[in-house]
């Protein structure tokens, strides 16, 4: 990645290249949600971001999301208002803003998740990739009760077998998604994985192609009364060959916003 790049740039390269792997594999950019994940972002490439149309975010972090989501909602109320304003003044004129009030921001939680911090995370989150056990889907559900909201998730699944990797096993998968079907008020929508870090290409598409198979497998039983269509694969360094398999959510953070900032030591 040319570190020269602007913020614009790298986004446009980003979505080209997701157009081209949906191209390759059949299918519409318009059918993947690119979620641009804001970990080393500065709030001002957020609202950047947001003005060049995109509208979906993610957090590793809890305390991170909720930061940051609270702070862009205040800027995004405030420039929808300005924007309206500014709308009704140039009626009739032909003139108008580039920043659309009425597409609001998503913010996806996609970090490991505690039950301890489920309930700030489901005040912000449009949809939790990070479900691994039944415990925390139960606790989801006691929180979506009392808000008396639907809450939508997808099950975390450990494809790459790694032991450091969060995610439910493969053969447990199936069994959570069935156990979640059953909650009022919590709604299984899909899956989520990581592949390893590796140099092997082929290691990461097996990695990807077991999780789409389980996928389509878990569809296939009735999962989710059919709104389970989502399947949350590929990051940086690999969400084209995720593409490729399948998903139609890829994570994206390093090749949109840029590569961590060294920090300097005194």
């Amino acid at each position: 990645m040319n570190a020269s790049q602007t913020l614009e740039s790298r986004y446009n390269e980003v979505r080209t290249r997701v157009g081209e792997a949906c191209a390759s594999a059949g299918r519409t950019p318009s059918s993947v949600i690119l979620v641009a994940v804001a970990k080393h972002a500065e709030i001002d490439d957020i609202r950047e971001l947001i003005e060049l149309g995109h509208r979906d975010f993610g957090e590793n972090r809890v305390q991170q999301l909720i930061q940051r989501a609270s702070v862009v909602k205040e800027w995004f109320d405030r420039m929808s208002v300005l924007e309206r304003t500014r709308a009704q003044r140039s009626a009739g004129d032909g003139e108008g803003g580039v920043f659309d009030a009425d597409k609001p921001v998503r913010w996806h939680m996609i970090g490991s998740l505690q039950r301890n911090k489920a309930r700030k995370v489901v005040e912000f989150s449009r949809l939790i990739h990070s479900v691994d056990s039944l415990r925390l889907a139960e606790e989801l559900q006691t929180i979506a009760n009392k808000r008396d909201e639907t809450i939508d998730v997808l099950v975390q699944v450990n494809c790459s077998g790694e032991d450091q990797k969060h995610g439910c096993p493969v053969a447990a998968a199936g069994v959570l998604a069935e156990q979640i079907d059953t909650m009022i008020n919590v709604r299984v929508r899909g899956l989520m994985t990581m592949a390893a870090e590796t140099d092997n290409p082929e290691t990461t598409r097996t990695t990807f192609r077991r999780c789409r198979e389980l996928f389509e497998d878990i569809r296939r039983e009735g999962a989710g009364e059919g709104r389970f269509d989502l399947l949350s694969m590929g990051m940086s360094g690999d969400y084209e060959i995720a593409l490729e398999e399948g998903a139609n959510i890829v994570r994206v953070g390093t090749s949109i916003f840029g590569a961590k900032p060294e920090t300097v030591e005194a």
